[in-house]
């Protein structure tokens, strides 16, 4: 199968590396030139939880085009960077091609939409795998827990068994879903809890948790995010979220959320996905959401500093 990767940072690395050595052709489009360079010139090493391989058969390119119609393609940019993605990639779309992004926070599917028809895009929500890019060429990652695969419209169908089989075939631990929105909104609602909250106050999840003051204001926003899911009539598996959030946390209470290490970085966040869509959907549904409109604010204007 020919498959295309749009954005190969920490995630999407992994993802072409494992696909590759699975024997698929695998595109990595980028604009990292370097770390393309790399990947062309020495292979790409996947190291971790999957084992530790070099991979050489990978392809690499800065526009999607040079990879011509493929039968895959998966969108593992950062949020803000799917509406331009969906753009890029239509010239290697056909009417048979499955465009599969994997993202945090809501509404990737949509702005995919902006720009080709959603009928063939399925969603998928990645978790536990802990990656970083440890240098040119060169992925790590700490876990490999589970990827989450749907239907962008609901349901369960053959192409959606066809395609988590093909990744299970790679190596990945996968699982369809009838409804992938689920799993989206569970996952959000623990992302909002920690990653801004740990962003602004500089603190690991277990260090937020520990704390009364910062704890009660992660928590609020993991709640009001809960609340507008609720008025949107998703369909949580729990009934007590403050439960289903404190057992997440206390899981990887160690971990530093990729947003605080955006910030460490100096570089811009997915805030706009994250806590920074708690308002957006709140005001849709009649709920409020007042924590993360705070901590939003904060997020931004720190980023604001980073140009």
């Amino acid at each position: 199968m020919r498959i295309a990767v749009i954005g190969v940072g920490a995630m999407g690395s992994v993802y072409a590396g494992l696909l590759a050595d699975a024997g698929h052709e695998v595109w990595a489009i980028d604009l990292w030139q370097e770390h393309l360079t790399a990947i062309r010139e020495k292979g790409l090493r996947v190291e971790g939880a999957s084992g530790d391989r070099l991979v050489s058969s990978i392809n690499v390119a800065t526009s999607a085009a040079d990879a011509g119609p493929c039968d895959l393609v998966i969108i593992a940019t950062k949020a803000a960077g799917v509406a331009a993605a969906a753009q890029s990639i239509a010239p290697i779309v056909t009417p048979s091609t499955l465009v599969l992004t994997i993202q945090n926070g809501l509404g990737a599917g949509e702005r995919i939409g902006q720009h080709l028809n959603t009928a063939n895009v399925l969603l998928g929500v990645a978790g536990g795998f802990g990656a970083s890019i440890r240098g040119l060429g060169h992925v790590h990652h700490n876990g490999m827990e589970l990827i989450r695969l749907g239907e962008m419209h609901g349901g369960l169908s053959e192409r959606l068994e066809d395609l988590a089989a093909l990744w299970r075939e790679a190596g990945f631990k996968v699982k369809a879903f009838a409804d992938i929105n689920q799993l989206i909104w569970e996952k959000f609602v623990c992302n909002v809890t920690f990653s801004g909250p740990c962003t602004v106050f500089g603190r690991t999840i277990g260090e937020v948790m520990d704390d009364p003051m910062t704890w009660q204001i992660a928590k609020n926003c993991g709640l009001e995010a809960y609340r507008a899911g609720c008025a949107k009539a998703i369909n949580f598996s729990f009934t007590d979220p403050v439960r289903y959030i404190s057992d997440f946390g206390r899981r990887m209470p160690d971990a530093r959320p990729s947003m605080l290490l955006d910030h460490l970085a100096s570089q811009r966040s997915e805030i706009d996905a994250i806590n920074g869509m708690v308002p957006v959907v709140a005001r849709e549904v009649g709920t409020e959401a007042p924590y993360n409109e705070v901590i939003s604010a904060v997020v931004r204007v720190r980023e604001a500093g980073f140009e």
